[in-house]
């Protein structure tokens, strides 16, 4: 019966993809993991802050005697203490640490994956976007063949990017969504991401490619799906890049070599 209704759930999975505003976006699973280790991370301060202050109150020197002289016996100088309860405490605390620790190490290793990994290609209807990095400038390529500078994508949808340079090394990032991969010459690097708020939002370049690095950013509109298609409708057969060597963009950009003290970098 449970076989029956797994394969039942695959089907209308596979045969109903899900919504983009459906999918974690890259950016809530990164500020989930920022949550978690801040939260964790103060717990265990204030454990042992509030461990530290009530044992050095509880046995401070108030000059008075000795409360403890007839329950404990007191080492000599140059003698180890005894006693201890045998370790218990210690093993208790380092076992403890332990488990959370390896826990931590575990659940964030999961959420990475899934970044790496993305959503289930079957079950969702992404958007595929080919991005080519040049210096200094990035050109956007849609399935249509319509090239452009701006990135355009619709809200609630899946993106996936396949980043590659047609000349030196850059790295491709959208700090607002938590997107960024290298851009290499002659390969391809992929990324996703979905966007669940309209707006513009920057794309930067990460990799230091040349005396125009810092100008290398670019605006990522996100608009409302029903404006996207309207747009992607009228993109057929034009092209909307403005660099400096190439009106169509792609490989044949005609950029003049980065200097840096008059030497060609």
């Amino acid at each position: 019966m449970k076989e029956m209704v797994g394969v039942v759930i695959t089907r209308v999975a596979i045969g109903f993809p899900l919504h983009g505003g459906d999918v974690r976006a890259p950016s809530a699973v990164f500020d989930q993991i920022f949550e978690v280790f801040l939260l964790l991370g103060t717990a265990v301060g204030v454990v042992v802050v509030a461990y530290t202050m009530y044992h050095a109150l509880k046995y401070r020197d108030d000059g008075g005697t000795d409360p403890y002289a007839d329950k404990v016996e007191r080492p000599e100088m140059g003698e180890m203490p005894t006693g201890g309860a045998g370790g218990r405490k210690v093993f208790y605390s380092f076992s403890i640490s332990a488990i959370i620790v390896v826990s931590l190490i575990a659940w964030t290793y999961s959420q990475l994956l899934y970044i790496e990994q993305g959503p289930d290609p079957a079950q969702t209807d992404a958007l595929e976007i080919d991005v080519e990095g040049y210096r200094f400038g990035w050109d956007f390529v849609y399935p249509n063949g319509h090239t452009t500078n701006t990135l355009y994508v619709p809200q609630d949808r899946v993106v996936r990017l396949q980043v590659t340079s047609t000349d030196v090394f850059h790295n491709f990032g959208i700090p607002e969504l938590r997107v960024k991969t290298d851009a290499v010459p002659g390969q391809y690097t992929s990324a996703w991401f979905t966007a669940n708020e309209t707006g513009t939002y920057a794309a930067k370049c990460y990799e230091l490619c040349g005396s125009g690095h810092s100008l290398m950013t670019t605006d990522v509109v996100v608009m409302p799906q029903d404006e996207y298609e309207e747009w992607y409708a009228e993109t057929e057969g034009t092209n909307e890049t403005k660099s400096g060597g190439n009106e169509t963009g792609g490989a044949d950009h005609q950029i003049a070599p980065a200097t840096a003290g008059g030497v060609p970098a």
